[in-house]
């Protein structure tokens, strides 16, 4: 509407309102009052269902975000996890071949180090009985010529 018409149009208002009876006044406060009332909780009622809404986005978002942080941090365990297993498996594999090394080496008898299986015990040791005496000596009479 123009300038002039709602100029025109508060103008008879306020004249209505001025003749107006008192008990219609009170009605028509009523009526303004109960109808500022139900704008008044649309208009919460609007702005509550608004802010569930942007929760409910937010939350799906940050959901999301957490399946995704999980799912990579997943990854990555598996990918320590089977590193770790292959180094394992490595060592493994290492001492397999350094045990076959030394069984193999156990064997040789011509080495310059003795290991434990090649010390005599202690019945390997001879005793003063297996020591000979002065009698078992052989003399010179005892040897054989080229003659004889």
């Amino acid at each position: 509407m123009g300038e002039p018409v709602k100029k025109a149009v508060s103008k008879v208002a306020e004249k209505a309102i001025e003749h107006t009876p008192e008990p219609i006044k009170e009605k028509v406060k009523e009526t303004v009052v109960d109808k500022a009332k139900d704008k008044f909780v649309e208009n919460i009622q609007e702005k509550a269902d608004e802010a569930a809404s942007k929760l409910e986005n937010a939350k799906n978002k940050n959901a999301d975000k957490v399946h995704d942080t999980a799912e990579k941090a997943k990854e990555k365990a598996q990918d320590v996890l089977l590193s770790v297993r292959d180094k394992v498996g490595n060592v493994v594999e290492a001492g397999e071949d350094f045990q076959d090394k030394i069984s193999t080496s156990n064997k040789d008898d011509g080495r310059k180090v003795k290991g434990v299986r090649n010390i005599k015990s202690v019945t390997g040791i001879k005793s003063y009985n297996d020591v000979k005496s002065s009698t078992n000596i052989k003399s010179s009479n005892d040897m054989k010529t080229m003659t004889s």
